[in-house]
């Protein structure tokens, strides 16, 4: 089920900051989709969504755009708003009273702002290998993934493999799927790594009480599940 989200304050309407959240961390490829539709919760319009209707709007962009320049006008926004999508979201009404879901913050500026202006809200950090992510995203057909490869890049992502990959790990991917298309991928993992240190929101949520860290490597989307539901019993936000 969607909840609504407006930026405006709307009758019926609670702000976002004084509903529990259950805000989902982790870049492309960790699993958080996967999750998502395990958990069945009711969930606010995801990252994608607030980016399309309330950073893109702000440089005249329009989507679709290819990821480099999503990230590009994403980059933009959290030299204005360092908290980035946190702070679009902490500026929000949402329509129910929770918990409900929102998939996903990413890089610990995003995180830090959260825990500090959403004291309600509390938080799954999935994280697995950049190899695993570059396959994940290898075996999923999404046009958000789209990129622009231009002329002569082929080698120039070779060479930037070496900085995301273990050595090996590029031709495991290469076995997957032709090489034009792993290295398309392959630069998504690249410059999510490069945009949002995904060491940062770990070093911010473990051990934190309101979080929950998965590894998606070692754990099957039902034993995620189970865990989500476990953390969220304990906290006493479902029965």
């Amino acid at each position: 089920m969607q909840a609504a989200f407006s930026l405006e304050p709307q009758e019926g309407y609670l702000p976002a900051k004084e509903v529990p959240l259950l805000v989902l961390v982790g870049l492309t490829g960790v699993g958080k989709s996967t999750l998502v539709e395990a958990l069945a919760l009711p969930r606010l319009p995801d990252r994608r969504e607030l980016v399309d209707r309330h950073i893109l709007p702000r440089y005249g962009a329009k989507p679709p755009l290819p990821r480099e320049e999503r990230f590009r006008y994403t980059r933009l926004f959290r030299e204005e708003f360092p908290g980035g999508v946190a702070e679009v979201l902490a500026r929000g009404y949402v329509e129910a009273k929770g918990p409900l879901l929102f998939d996903g913050l990413r890089g610990e500026k995003e995180v830090a702002f959260a825990l500090e202006h959403l004291p309600h809200a509390r938080f799954v950090l999935l994280h697995a290998r950049e190899a695993t992510r570059l396959k994940r995203l290898l075996s999923r057909q999404d046009a958000f993934d789209r990129v622009a490869l231009a002329e002569g890049e082929l080698q120039a992502l070779r060479e930037l493999a070496r900085g995301v990959l273990a050595p090996g790990e590029l031709e495991e991917a290469l076995a997957l799927a032709p090489p034009e298309e792993v290295l398309a991928k392959l630069k998504i993992v690249a410059e999510e790594k490069k945009n949002y240190d995904p060491e940062g929101p770990l070093r911010l949520l473990k051990g934190h009480p309101r979080a929950l860290l998965l590894d998606t490597e070692a754990l099957s989307p039902e034993e995620e599940a189970r865990a989500v539901r476990a953390f969220l019993r304990d906290q006493g936000l479902l029965e």
